[in-house]
């Protein structure tokens, strides 16, 4: 189901003062939306530089870990902490980790590790599958099939091949579509919040009514 998109979240954001960096580029994403006003908590500098791509990216990525929610029974982090991974090359470089720094999700946390194979998914909470690994797609999310793994990426047909959420870019910003069937099978609850900002709900493997 093909939602509208947002309005200019740059040019029209209202002053005010955002906590933490994760915080205020995740404002600027969704300030058009009213049911998160409560990021926002005082005066935003004016003049504010625009977010690069993957800084929006990785907002998103920790944004996904508030408005997602995982089974109780999910085995806690050998190390208590929350981790997000990144499968293959990495398009991040150290923002994914400057961003994130100090961030705690579930009361965790939040930790930033890269793997090399799907099969070292270990405890990870989120999974951003980088672009590089098109070619095996197919394979990965076969071998993430009996996880409680969120599953990210930007390449294109991500959520039409049963990934979870997928990066897309419309008019210049960047935006999301989810595949809920893929989360609700993997009983993963997705947030009504984040359904109504999505610019694509899929159900069943197919674009929602």
């Amino acid at each position: 189901m093909k939602r509208r998109s947002g309005t200019d979240w740059l040019g029209r954001l209202p002053r005010c003062r955002v906590r933490g960096r994760v915080a205020r580029l995740w404002y600027c994403l969704a300030a058009f939306v009213a049911v998160w006003v409560f990021l926002c908590t005082g005066m935003v500098h004016a003049q504010q530089p625009k977010p690069k791509e993957y800084e929006v990216k990785a907002a998103y990525l920790y944004n996904f870990g508030r408005f997602v929610r995982w089974p109780a029974d999910i085995p806690a982090a050998q190390d208590n902490s929350f981790p997000i991974c990144v499968l293959g090359q990495d398009p991040f470089g150290p923002t994914l980790d400057s961003t994130l720094i100090g961030e705690r999700l579930a009361g965790k946390p939040v930790v930033v590790r890269r793997i090399s194979r799907a099969q070292d998914v270990g405890d990870c909470r989120i999974m951003f599958i980088s672009s590089t690994e098109e070619n095996h797609l197919k394979q990965i999310l076969g071998a993430l099939e009996k996880t409680l793994v969120l599953t990210v990426s930007d390449m294109p047909d991500f959520s039409r091949r049963g990934g979870m959420i997928q990066f897309v870019l419309e008019g210049g910003k960047v935006r999301f579509e989810i595949n809920l069937a893929s989360a609700e099978a993997a009983r993963l609850i997705v947030s009504a919040e984040l359904l109504k900002v999505a610019a694509t709900v899929r159900k069943n493997g197919q674009p929602g009514d």
